[in-house]
């Protein structure tokens, strides 16, 4: 029995002696393991989440750590520190990773599973060039009259009524009160996005419309 053993391991290369040093040691850790570490192992397997993209995109374009921070012109240690989800990358460099391995990122609804999709780039904006917040929804109410001639009648609050209807400059409101918002919410509907300037002016050009049929009927 002995003299078997022996040429049992005669016969064995180094690289099967480390194969098997690695398998007891995982086997020493996985004893050492407690009953909640088992059980969350046993439910596995789970997503890499960006750690396992960024090793998904590494493998896709074959390139090592080092590879990978050269093409991204960053160090070897940030690539290190995304793929042990020490630090995450930014946005647009998760944005550049996906377009090197030619994958597209795809948001989804966790109930519905249906595709969610950003807010457009071309959505209203106010006169100083922000953005209305994107919690809140739109509504053309007319023409823009610039707030010192609203409560005028003034032949100046005329002209630059006139100017925006020309020029396609709709007045825009936004409901700050999360009460009146929800309630217009009840009454509408959620709308999906911010409406494009182009599509408030067109409904202020029906609103006209409107008003105007109602004056030619009376």
């Amino acid at each position: 029995m002995d003299e078997q053993t022996d040429n049992q391991g005669e016969g064995r290369t180094d690289e099967d002696a480390d194969l098997l040093a690695a398998a007891r040691a995982a086997w020493d850790c996985m004893a050492n393991w407690t009953q909640a570490e088992r059980d969350v192992w046993e439910m596995g397997p789970f997503d890499g989440g960006i750690p396992g993209m960024v090793r998904r995109v590494r493998r896709i374009l074959d390139v090592s750590q080092r590879g990978l921070a050269a093409l991204l012109d960053v160090s070897q240690s940030a690539v290190a520190r995304w793929e042990t989800g020490r630090t995450s990358p930014r946005m647009s460099v998760m944005e550049r990773l996906l377009r090197m391995a030619r994958l597209r990122m795809r948001f989804e609804d966790e109930e519905t599973a249906e595709p969610v999709g950003p807010m457009r780039a071309d959505g209203a904006r106010k006169h100083g060039g922000s953005r209305y917040p994107a919690h809140t929804d739109l509504t053309a109410t007319g023409w823009w009259v610039p707030r010192r001639l609203r409560t005028m009648t003034s032949i100046e609050a005329f002209r630059a009524r006139d100017r925006s209807r020309r020029v396609g400059d709709p007045a825009i409101r936004h409901r700050v009160s999360a009460y009146w918002r929800r309630i217009e919410r009840l009454m509408y509907g959620t709308p999906d996005d911010h409406p494009a300037v182009h599509q408030l002016v067109a409904e202020v050009r029906y609103l006209d419309e409107c008003r105007e049929d109602r004056r030619r009927a009376r």
